[in-house]
């Protein structure tokens, strides 16, 4: 098989939750940890960071490799979904796995992982520690894909634990309450490691300090040492006054990942890099170091999705927040932006409430209602539907870029127009855009 056929095995073959949704997760660690026994454990082979959170663990995840990367290391990145091209999971560096890597990966153990029967997720992880393994990598970034206790990233011992914050998404899997939430993300804390909790947030604080006590982890809540005071940044570029903790270091950041939500992730990335520091002083990542990263993220990680500008005149931005934590968190800064007309693309996923989402949006909005395509993708008329019970006005398309193509007809030159609603809406979208 070439790289085409090699991944349309990939999708087709293996239970994949971007497909069909619940049920390709494995709620148990054993086909990882048989896979990786067949591998010869490659997870064991590297130092590592793991990263969960409802929201916030993929730019967390960006803005740490890219810091580490600042520092001289060679940087490992694991994190999910990608948006166009699958090999956006694996990175070295920035630099994409290569085709062939991932076609001779699949030749070399596609029969000797049969009786196994693994996901279309494990399958990629297992990938992903033999691949950092294979390129003696100096420390890996892990991002969960969801929860923590029994997603499959969670086989790695790593030096930090960070837990961004928690809100309510894929309650189905991991439980209605945000403590019941929280007991699955502190799934990730292990024995004497220390953990960064991105946020203090009072139903799950005492879930986290009871979990980190069991265990013997050192507990940081980032949200108690930090202190982040936004300057005169733009839509291009994120600038911070920051004070941490006591006065060991204050002074200004800047960083090419721009959204009102970076500022948390940002603060969690400060804490957890003081606590590499101070848990790890032969291996310290100075000031300049972090400052550097901060402000080359995208460039050093090839980071796409979050806040990305598309064009100027009308303005067109997207951001795979998907979720009511994710959608509250950029839609006040969304809708700060100067313009006439507010244009706003958006699809879901069918295990999201919709109705609650779509009640946060402006009723003198328009609206292009459509669906990801993917199985699990919500149909354009439903979405349309609940957008009309709530007010909101609009017409379904078939596909997200001709809703897009729509939309930008429409939009005057001092317009906004804004692409969203799913990681998967934002993937098409940019797939659509890269074919045009």
């Amino acid at each position: 098989m070439n790289y085409d056929e090699t991944i349309e095995f990939l999708f087709s073959s293996l239970p994949m939750y971007q497909r069909i949704g619940d049920a390709a997760i494995k709620k148990d660690l054993t086909n990882i940890r048989l896979l990786c026994h067949l591998l010869d454990e490659p997870q064991q082979n590297f130092p590592c960071i793991h990263v969960a959170g409802t929201n916030g663990k993929g730019s967390t995840s960006h803005m740490l490799a890219s810091i580490f990367q600042a520092a001289g290391k060679k940087v490992g990145l694991y994190t999910s979904p990608h948006y166009v091209d699958f090999r956006e999971r694996i990175k070295i560096n920035g630099k994409k796995i290569s085709e062939n890597d991932v076609v001779q990966f699949v030749k070399n153990w596609n029969e000797k992982w049969q009786t196994i029967q693994p996901s279309f997720f494990e399958i990629t992880v297992a990938m992903a520690f033999d691949y950092f393994r294979n390129e003696k990598v100096d420390i890996a970034i892990i991002e969960t894909g969801l929860g923590g206790r029994l997603d499959s990233t969670n086989i790695i011992s790593p030096l930090l634990s960070v837990i961004t914050n928690i809100g309510y998404d894929h309650m189905q899997l991991l439980g209605m309450t945000l403590p019941e939430i929280a007991f699955e993300k502190a799934g990730i804390i292990k024995k004497n490691i220390p953990v960064i909790i991105g946020e203090w947030q009072k139903q799950t604080a005492e879930v986290f300090k009871k979990k980190a006590k069991k265990e013997g982890a050192p507990i940081h809540f980032a949200a108690k040492h930090i202190f982040l005071e936004p300057t005169n940044g733009d839509i291009l570029k994120g600038a911070y006054r920051v004070k941490m903790r006591s006065g060991e270091w204050s002074g200004k950041i800047e960083s090419d990942l721009t959204g009102p939500y970076q500022k948390k992730n940002i603060r969690t990335v400060l804490e957890s890099l003081w606590c590499w520091n101070n848990y790890y002083p032969d291996q310290v990542i100075s000031v300049n170091h972090i400052m550097y990263g901060l402000k080359n993220v995208k460039k050093s990680t090839s980071m796409i999705g979050r806040w990305m500008v598309i064009r100027d005149n009308p303005l067109v931005l997207t951001d795979a927040a998907h979720n009511i934590d994710g959608i509250k968190s950029i839609l006040p800064d969304l809708l700060k932006i100067p313009s006439k007309k507010r244009h706003f693309v958006l699809g879901f996923v069918s295990d999201k409430d919709v109705k609650k989402i779509l009640s946060l949006f402006p009723h003198d909005g328009l609206y292009y209602w459509c669906s990801p395509a993917i199985p699990r993708g919500k149909p354009s008329l439903e979405t349309m539907t609940a957008g009309n019970d709530l007010g909101l006005k609009g017409n379904s398309f078939n596909s997200v870029i001709n809703a897009y193509n729509e939309a930008l007809a429409n939009a005057a030159k001092n317009d906004l127009v804004f692409v969203g609603g799913s990681s998967y809406v934002v993937g098409d979208f940019l797939a659509g855009m890269n074919k045009e």
